[in-house]
């Protein structure tokens, strides 16, 4: 089996081998977009999203591979390393844009005295909506997870920019110099030119906004995306998604015990209860192996790990 009790709970000192971790909890973190399964209609969805210049706006519970979408479509289309916006309920569209370091150039204008360099470069970086509206030859990736998790006003204030595509940088319009060189927000080393403090696209990227469905957005914003809602995941589907993640071999026991918790994850989810698709892999990954174990130790795994998300 994969599980095994490296900890007693006896305080005494010993050298465990901790083994492999699963592969989606192995770092540096591996993009999973080869293991990513399209539920029906996605593929659609996330074409017309493209062909529009429009973002897609995935609903759907958490685990069920909202944010894995827009890496295997940056995988498949060779647009790049995906530009990530986590949001919170202190998110803001400024933030997002670009960062300003105002205290850091009042101090560093002290020290450098009256005779010292006034160069606001150094005190700025794009934010990843910033970046991922910056002229370029392909369009960048952005996800913006979890949108349903921002301030109520934020998806109002998006609006502007994802239409127009542009925006603007006020310490960089007022400033003296023309061009302004500015750094990327995944790379401290990749700058681009900003003239007059604003930036325009010319190849709006392919951005995937995720939502849990915990809250309803304004009629504005919701016309300007395309929607898609994660599907209810099915037995197929789930044996598909354990089968790319996971080499569970061709033993008949352990395969039937791997369909068993499938068939058991689905009853659940039909039956109302909120569960993820990586507590099913986590599930697998624990219980499925050469070794037995006693049905009560592999109860009190299942408790654990497929726990009700909607419990404390």
């Amino acid at each position: 089996m994969t599980w095994q009790p490296y900890f007693v709970g006896d305080g005494v000192p010993r050298d465990v081998d901790l083994g492999d971790p699963p592969p989606w909890r192995s770092f540096p973190r591996q993009p999973l977009h080869r293991q990513f399964q399209p539920p029906p209609g996605l593929v659609s969805a996330v074409n017309a999203a493209l062909a529009l210049r429009r973002p897609l706006l995935i609903t759907g519970p958490a685990g069920s591979g909202k944010s894995t979408v827009i890496e295997q479509v940056a995988a498949e289309l060779k647009l790049g390393r995906p530009l990530h916006w986590h949001i919170t309920s202190r998110s803001t569209l400024t933030q997002a844009l670009y960062r300003y370091d105002a205290l850091g150039r009042i101090h560093a204008q002290r020290l450098s005295g009256p005779q010292g360099s006034d160069n606001i470069a150094p005190f700025l970086q794009l934010g990843p909506l910033g970046t991922a509206l910056l002229p370029a030859q392909r369009p960048r990736a952005l996800l913006i997870d979890e949108i349903d998790k921002s301030d109520l006003d934020l998806p109002s204030d998006l609006l502007d920019v994802l239409e127009r595509g542009e925006y603007e940088i006020p310490e960089l319009a007022r400033y003296t110099e023309r061009l302004v060189s500015v750094r990327h927000w995944d790379s401290d080393q990749d700058r681009s030119p900003v003239e007059r403090g604003r930036i325009q696209c010319d190849r709006f990227p392919f951005v995937v906004m995720t939502s849990n469905g915990e809250r309803d957005f304004p009629a504005a914003f919701l016309r300007r995306c395309i929607r898609f809602t994660m599907p209810t995941p099915t037995l197929e589907a789930l044996r598909s998604v354990v089968e790319a993640h996971l080499n569970i071999g061709t033993d008949l026991k352990q395969s039937t015990a791997v369909d068993e918790l499938i068939r058991s994850f689905v009853a659940r989810v039909a039956a109302g209860q909120s569960l993820a698709v990586d507590q099913l892999l986590n599930a697998v990954h624990l219980l499925t192996g050469a070794t037995a174990l006693s049905d009560a130790d592999r109860q009190e795994l299942l408790d654990l790990v497929l726990r009700e998300l909607s419990r404390a």
